[in-house]
């Protein structure tokens, strides 16, 4: 076994990296990228260094650890570019406040309204068409309205 580590050399740290990063393309997680990029960074550092295997082994240690910090900074970042439309996958809550025009009239307390190019299914108290109504609650493809 110590013959195993004892060859290890810049080459198969490099072929090790590709094949981590190649892993991360068939099943993504960005775990093994990281890994892989730890692995590239081993042999990269193997070339201007002759280092011995078992300090091979603890450059992988501290790379592959020092990535998990750089990948929550990475994560941050990317997720803080969504804050800006919170309603991304909740866009149903976005309508509530909006008013809008009736297009059917609220008989029975259920009627129609019409947002953009959907027609939506209101609940609430009765109204003629043509009435003012705002979105009080979404409820999935269902909205609770009240008069304007």
């Amino acid at each position: 076994m110590a013959e195993i580590f004892s060859s290890l050399g810049t080459w198969n740290w490099l072929i090790f990296g590709f094949l981590l990063m190649a892993l991360e393309l068939l099943a993504p997680g960005v775990f093994m990228f990281w890994l892989g990029l730890a692995a590239l960074l081993t042999g990269l550092v193997s070339f201007a260094v002759n280092p011995s295997w078992q300090t091979q082994l603890l450059m992988f240690a501290i790379f592959a650890i020092s990535a998990v910090p750089a990948w929550r900074y990475f994560a941050r970042s990317a997720g803080s570019s969504n804050r800006g439309s919170p309603f991304l996958n909740k866009r149903t809550e976005a309508l509530i406040g909006r008013e809008f025009t009736l297009e059917k009239p609220i008989v029975g307390g259920t009627g129609t309204v019409r947002i953009d190019d959907t027609i939506w299914r209101v609940a609430g108290p009765d109204a003629p068409a043509g009435s003012r109504v705002r979105v009080v609650q979404a409820d999935g493809a269902s909205l609770t309205v009240a008069m304007a």
